[in-house]
Order: C-alpha cells, then sequence, then structure tokens
C-alpha cells in the first residue's frame, strides 16, 4: 500500500451524520487511507450498511453509534465510547445536519426554527466540545465543520431563514473555535458546499405559504457553471480527507467553498 493510502494510518475519526452522503463518503475514504472510523448517526439500515461496508474492507475499523447530535448525554457517551474503542480522536468531523422546514418568517413556528438550530448549530457545538479534551491529549488534531453556500455566499434559498442562519453561525464558530485551539496544534476548518447529490432533502418540509416569497431565478445554461449537475459527496470527502491531513497543517480558520463556481453567479 503506497503513502497516500496510509495518510491517517493509526487515527481515528468522530463522522456526524455518517450514515449516508457527505458523511458516508468521508467515513469511507477516510478508512481506505487507514483511519478508524467513529460513525455517529441515528442508528437505521443506512448507518448500519455504512459500517458493514467498512469493516467488510477493514475489518474493526468502523463502529456505528446510535446518535442524535442535538442531545449533550448521547453525544458525550458516544465521544468516551470511542475514546474506549480506538484509543483516542485525531479527526472530528461536524458534519450532520437538517434543512428542516421550509417556509416564510412570519409563518415559521418556534419549534421548528428551534429543531433546525439545535440539529445543525447547536450539535455542531456539543461534537466540538467533548472532542476537546481528547484532540488535546493528542497534542495535535483537525476538526472540520460542514456549513453551506446558503447564509454564507448565497441567500435565495427561500424559506431558508432558520437554515442559513445556522450555516453563518458554524462559520463564525468554527473561526472562534480556530484561534481559540490553535495553541494547541488543533484546527478548524470549515467547508461550503453547494448543490450536492445526497438525500438530505428527505427530511424537508416546506409550507404551503412558500410559493409567495420566492423570487424566480432562472439560469437558462444551468445553475452549476463548472459542470452540468450538483457535485458528489465523493468530492467533498476529497477535501475532507485533505484537510484532515497532515497537507494542510498550516491550514485553519479557513471558509472552502465547493460549489462548481454556483454561488458565483
Amino acid at each position: 500500500m503506497n503513502q497516500a493510502k496510509e495518510r491517517f494510518h493509526g487515527k481515528t475519526a468522530i463522522i456526524t451524520g455518517a450514515g449516508s452522503g457527505i458523511g458516508k463518503a468521508a467515513a469511507l475514504k477516510l478508512a481506505a487511507e487507514g483511519a478508524n472510523v467513529a460513525l455517529f448517526d441515528l442508528l437505521d439500515d443506512r448507518t448500519n450498511e455504512t459500517e458493514a461496508k467498512i469493516n467488510a474492507i477493514r475489518n474493526g475499523a468502523a463502529r456505528a453509534f446510535d446518535v442524535d447530535t442535538s442531545d449533550p448525554a448521547r453525544v458525550e457517551k458516544a465521544v468516551l465510547e470511542t475514546v474506549q474503542i480506538f484509543g483516542g480522536v485525531d479527526i472530528v468531523f461536524a458534519n450532520a445536519g437538517i434543512n428542516g422546514v421550509l417556509a416564510p418568517i412570519e409563518e415559521m413556528e418556534l419549534k421548528d426554527w428551534e429543531k433546525t438550530l439545535q440539529v445543525n448549530l447547536n450539535g455542531t457545538f456539543l461534537t466540538v466540545k467533548y472532542c476537546i479534551p481528547h484532540l488535546k491529549q493528542r497534542g495535535a488534531g483537525s476538526i472540520i465543520v460542514t456549513s453551506s453556500v446558503n447564509g454564507t455566499r448565497t441567500f435565495s434559498g427561500f424559506g431558508m431563514g432558520a437554515y442559513s442562519t445556522t450555516k453563518a453561525g458554524q462559520v463564525a464558530f468554527a473561526k472562534m473555535a480556530a484561534l481559540e485551539l490553535a495553541r494547541y496544534k488543533i484546527r478548524v476548518n470549515v467547508i461550503c458546499p453547494g448543490a450536492i447529490s445526497t438525500n438530505i432533502d428527505q427530511s424537508t418540509k416546506k409550507s404551503e405559504e412558500l410559493e409567495e416569497i420566492v423570487i424566480p431565478v432562472e439560469y437558462p445554461e444551468g445553475s452549476q457553471p463548472l459542470k452540468n449537475g450538483p457535485g458528489k459527496p465523493e468530492e467533498v470527502a476529497d477535501l475532507v480527507a485533505f484537510l484532515a491531513s497532515e497537507e494542510s497543517r498550516h491550514i485553519t480558520g479557513a471558509q472552502i467553498f465547493i460549489d462548481g463556481a454556483e454561488s458565483l453567479l
């Protein structure tokens, strides 16, 4: 096995939202290059399949944990169990998130607003919070947070007031963390994907009033300048692997857009 395939030999990665989409692709990528991976997600067929797929290639390299990232007790318990099983934590990919309910601000229910903030923003905070002591014990580490082009560079996701707010908040949080943790050689970076082929839309609910606030924008040649269609989770996973590796050892507090120039339109 060549050196490139062993970038993460002896390393342990915690990945939230690991059962599907970008999280799954990142788990497969890091495991293929030598990492042990802790899969934090709600346990279902997708998460179990991801665990089995990795262990079929490298037996014992993956362990799935039943985690709701908005629940501090479940996050802390899973982090402690990860350390017990794999011996520590080196890489944290705070990726779990939901679109939540899409609605005009005046029609948005407080409970729906709070649910999106709890999963996306609180979940990122809790994941990072409970991993920091273990990263410090390693003497270094890499934290990667999945934000979005929404709320950071584009604001045309009508009805996504709660979602976009969480995505902007994640960027501010990550940059604050990058400065706070730099003395411990722990790097913190943010990725901002555009349209990626995942199943996040399965949990999205749209209110009946949404059509009333939409301002139609149509690009005759499509909204993906770099290629005709959304990106792939595997393309995002390549970026995650770079930020998790020593190749990015002098990069922290960065906000990297991976959207095929979509957000520049």
